[in-house]
């Protein structure tokens, strides 16, 4: 499994710490993967899920699905930036109390597309990287199937009182 690095001090493909992320399961299969739920209509709909949420540092998982496809019949650039925008995001929006819900706006993602290909499942990586007051900043990355580093970003985001 290749090994990348989103800024020099985090290894987005390494295990998380588990004893920060919240453990939810689903009440559709109580022996899957945790489920984090989403809250956000937009990112359902596409069938984002949270893998993993922990402290600066959130994993998604999308299904590529035939509706996902550009007319070169591989993933289209704005289900990544999607993706992007949504692990930027979200990396700086857990809160260890399940009852406080951060919320946050982009304020920018820069977006690199380095591949495409075709697979059935991608991944995103964010973790942030410096927080402020009302602002942080965060990285991401987009795999396909966990071993094609398709796309790369990097947010500002502000968050909503």
């Amino acid at each position: 499994m290749p090994v990348s690095h989103v800024g020099d001090a985090h290894d987005v493909r390494d295990a998380h710490d588990a004893h920060d992320a919240h453990d939810v399961r689903d009440e559709r299969d109580d022996e899957a993967a945790p489920f984090y739920p989403l809250d956000n209509p937009a990112l359902e709909s596409m069938g984002v899920r949270i893998t993993m949420w922990s402290e600066d540092r959130v994993e998604l998982a999308l299904p590529v699905g035939p509706t996902m496809l550009n007319r070169s019949g591989v993933v289209h650039g704005g289900t990544l930036c999607a993706l992007l925008d949504a692990a930027t995001g979200y990396s700086g929006l857990y809160s260890a109390d399940a009852g406080v819900k951060l919320h946050a706006v982009t304020l920018s993602l820069t977006t690199n597309f380095l591949a495409n290909g075709v697979g059935s499942m991608l991944t995103a990586v964010g973790v942030v990287e410096r927080r402020g007051k009302s602002i942080f900043f965060s990285r991401g990355e987009v795999w396909l199937d966990g071993e094609l580093l398709v796309a790369t970003g990097v947010a500002t985001m502000k968050y909503l009182k």
